[in-house]
Formats: C-alpha cells, sequence, structure tokens
C-alpha cells in the first residue's frame, strides 16, 4: 500500500446527521469545512464513523422528538454521540434521557464541536492531502448553496422560542457575505438562497455599517445586499422576509433582472386578533395593497408564505378571515401548519385551545383553497417559455427541474419527460405544455 493510500485510509471518520430548517443545514456545512480542513473524513455510515455529530431542530415538539430519536439511533448504531444544535440548548433534556452522550453545544457553536470531536480521536491533518475549497465543504447539490446571513432574532412572536436558542440578530459584515457569494459562484453554484431568521431586518443591529467590495463600499442592508449579489451573476433567491417598507426598494432589482422575482414572506395569519396574539405584524389590508402593486410592477413575481391554522383562541370567524384573504391575495406558493405548542412558547399561557379535529379540518380547507389557486396560477403559465434550473435526472420521470418561483424541496417542479443529454446545474429554456396542482410539464426548446 501507498504513503498516500495508508495516509487517506488512517483518517479519522466523522459521522453527521442533519436536521432542521436550511439555516441548520448551512450550520452543519460549517461543521463538515471544519472537520475536513483538519483532516477528518465524513463517513457514509454509523459503523464507519469513530464519532457520530448529531445536529438537532428544536422548535416544535414534533421536531423535538424527531430530534431525541435521531440521538437514541446514533447511540444504538454507534455508541459515540456529540449533540449541538438548536435542541442543545437545552443539554439538561437531552442528557437525563440519554446520559451517555459524550457532550452537547447549542447552535453554531462549532468550535465547542470541534473540541468535543477532538476528545474522542484526534485530527490527522496533510495539508497536501487534505484540500477545502474556497466555497467550504457543501451538503446541497453543486449548483445551489444557501447562503446564511444572520443568526438569530429580534422579533418576539409568542409562538417562537427561536430568540431563546439562537439570540437576538447578530448580522454578519456585509463583505463577508458577499465574498462568500462570490467564492461559491466561482465554484459552480448557480443559484443563492439568503436565508436568515429576518432577512428584511439584515444589518439592523450593525446600523447597517458599510464595508468595500469590488471597489466600493456596500451597506449591510438588505437592498444593499440584494444589488450586490445581482451583480455575480447567478439566481439569487430571498427568503424569509417580513414586509417591511423597505421591502419595496427590492421589486426594481427584480424587474431589472438582478435578483429573481420570489419572495418568501411568513404571513402566519391575516385575522388581527389571531396576529395580536401572534405578535405577529396586523395590517393585512395594507398588504394586499402592496402585493398589488409589485404584481403591477413585475406581473410575474412569486409569493410563498406559511400560516398556522389552530392558534389558540383562533374562532371560526377568523379562519373564514384567513381564506378570504388567501382568495384575494392569490399566493402563488402556500404552506401550512396546524398550531403545535411549543416548550417555553409564551403562546402556551392563552386561552381557547383549538380541539384537534377542528385543525385538521381547517388545514384540509385552507390547502384545498389553495390548490384550486395554485393549479389556476399554473395553468397560466402553460404555453410560456421559461428558464429553469436541472435539480436531478431521474430515471422514470425524466429531468426534475425548478423555475424562478420554485425553491429547492419545498415548491414545486418543472418536469422534462424526454431529457436528453441534460445534466444537474444545467439551465434549459422551456415550453410549458402542461399544468398539474403544483407542478409544470414542459419541453426544451432552443435559443
Amino acid at each position: 500500500m501507498s504513503t498516500t493510500a495508508a495516509a487517506i485510509k488512517a483518517a479519522p471518520k466523522v459521522g453527521l446527521v442533519s436536521l432542521g430548517c436550511p439555516k441548520a443545514l448551512v450550520d452543519s456545512e460549517q461543521i463538515v469545512t471544519q472537520l475536513k480542513a483538519e483532516g477528518y473524513e465524513i463517513s457514509p455510515d454509523y459503523a464507519g464513523a469513530d464519532v457520530v455529530v448529531v445536529n438537532t431542530c428544536g422548535f416544535l415538539d414534533s421536531a423535538r422528538a424527531e430530534s431525541l430519536e435521531a440521538i437514541g439511533e446514533a447511540l444504538a448504531e454507534n455508541g459515540k454521540v456529540i449533540v449541538t444544535g438548536c435542541l442543545g440548548a437545552t443539554p439538561d433534556l437531552i442528557m437525563d434521557k440519554y446520559p451517555s452522550v459524550l457532550a452537547v453545544t447549542g447552535p453554531h457553536r462549532y468550535e465547542q464541536v470541534m473540541t468535543a470531536v477532538h476528545k474522542v480521536v484526534a485530527p490527522r491533518h496533510d495539508p497536501f492531502l487534505h484540500l477545502v475549497p474556497p466555497a467550504g465543504v457543501k451538503l446541497t447539490p453543486r449548483h445551489y448553496a444557501y447562503l446564511k446571513i444572520s443568526e438569530g432574532c429580534n422579533h418576539r412572536c409568542s409562538f417562537c422560542i427561536i430568540p431563546q436558542l439562537r439570540g437576538d440578530l447578530v448580522s454578519r459584515p456585509v463583505d463577508e457575505v458577499l465574498r462568500e457569494a462570490e467564492n461559491l459562484v466561482k465554484a459552480g453554484v448557480r443559484e443563492l438562497l439568503v436565508i436568515s431568521q429576518d432577512t428584511s431586518a439584515y444589518g439592523v443591529d450593525v446600523r447597517h455599517a458599510a464595508a468595500p467590495w469590488r471597489g466600493r463600499d456596500r451597506r449591510a442592508h438588505m437592498t444593499d445586499l440584494a444589488a450586490s449579489l445581482g451583480e455575480l451573476g447567478a439566481w439569487v433567491r430571498l427568503h424569509y422576509v417580513y414586509p417591511y417598507p423597505h421591502v419595496d426598494d427590492v421589486i426594481p432589482l427584480m424587474a431589472e433582472g438582478k435578483i429573481l422575482p420570489y419572495l418568501d414572506i411568513p404571513f402566519q395569519h391575516s385575522a388581527p386578533k389571531v396576529l395580536k396574539a401572534m405578535r405577529r405584524p396586523a395590517n393585512q389590508e395594507k398588504v394586499l395593497h402592496r402585493l398589488a402593486a409589485w404584481r403591477r410592477d413585475v406581473p410575474d413575481i412569486a409569493i410563498r408564505s406559511t400560516f398556522i391554522v389552530g392558534f389558540p383562541g383562533e374562532t371560526d370567524e377568523d379562519f373564514e378571515h384567513l381564506l378570504g384573504w388567501l382568495k384575494e391575495a392569490r399566493l402563488d406558493r402556500v404552506g401550512c401548519f396546524r398550531y403545535e405548542p411549543v416548550d417555553g412558547a409564551p403562546a402556551n399561557a392563552l386561552d381557547g385551545a383549538v380541539p384537534e379535529a377542528v385543525k385538521d379540518e381547517r388545514w384540509n380547507r385552507l390547502m384545498a383553497v389553495q390548490q384550486e389557486i395554485s393549479a389556476q396560477k399554473l395553468d397560466e403559465k402553460v404555453g410560456r417559455v421559461m428558464d429553469v434550473i436541472v435539480d436531478e435526472i431521474d430515471a422514470e420521470e425524466g429531468a426534475i427541474c425548478r423555475s424562478y418561483a420554485d425553491a429547492p424541496e419545498i415548491d414545486g417542479n418543472v418536469i422534462i419527460e424526454a431529457p436528453g443529454r441534460l445534466r444537474p446545474g444545467q439551465m434549459v429554456k422551456v415550453r410549458i405544455d402542461a399544468a398539474g396542482d403544483y407542478d409544470l410539464w414542459g419541453i426544451p426548446v432552443e435559443g
């Protein structure tokens, strides 16, 4: 066996289980990047790992249960487990159930995770064998990447414990974000998905401090950031945007083709009483006027949102208000959750708990309304030619692609049944010839 082969074989291996939202996925990518930089290999299974890191989610009780189950499985299969992530902010809960866990850290505590790994198996770094690309190691497909611009949140929504888990808003320096984005695009990324707890609040904590990039100062502000990212030649998609007035300023960037005409705005509800109980902005009538203005300037803009049904105190009248608002807003993509108590959330103390059967009935009714809206809006795209990005080639379905209106894993797809020689990451023009409730079908066209 050659010296090189022996060195690779001897490299310590770490297993990784990543749960939760895209923000947690970015944390996992940071951990993997640091592991690779120090000469560790990532094990594809429990059996081959010297230790397993479980990056947990702790937002909902169902997510906590899933995280605890994943920790138990890792312990049963491997025995050496380090826990990090949002559930790690409650170490007593984890250690009471699994006292053999080696270490517990909270979210984005990369250095503590590495210290715990070092105690189990020391790094064996060889700078000639273990090279890390400038963009870091990504867990997404090569052609798209999540770009996290801040940690934490300044909002105090009554159903949420994110500030307890991740703290108040801490924005990354704008030049650091832009350099990361530039490196990603140089490495082949064709779509940047901007994420944070509140993208529209980016830079508030640092008073929108400016920093130089590409020869001129850029502010740590959502508008400046979006405009700067638009210079890189990749798709730029904005997630988790609160409808503050300055969001209007990114609409011209969409009209100019600098960023995708897509906004992910978590409205959560429309009834004023429910929004007040949620501690959310409560002027949804004004939001309807702004949606109309955005669509006037950018007719193709896609709006995605999430809603909660069955929140404590939600009456039949409140729910009907939400259905009426949805019919008027005609959002392109909608996700809906049945309200679920979160340990430590102020909403737990609210009166008027909604029975589970009522939550189910309201969820089904809302999704039926939205399904009809979605189908109508997709029907309007039949006959159009659209740019799509290929995500994967499926042996049975064909090429699974996405348009500007589709974020990966949460929105719909554009399917090309006869993909020919298409490959993941390729951009292609497609004529849409059929539509379903959530997906489109088309064929490639020249030009």
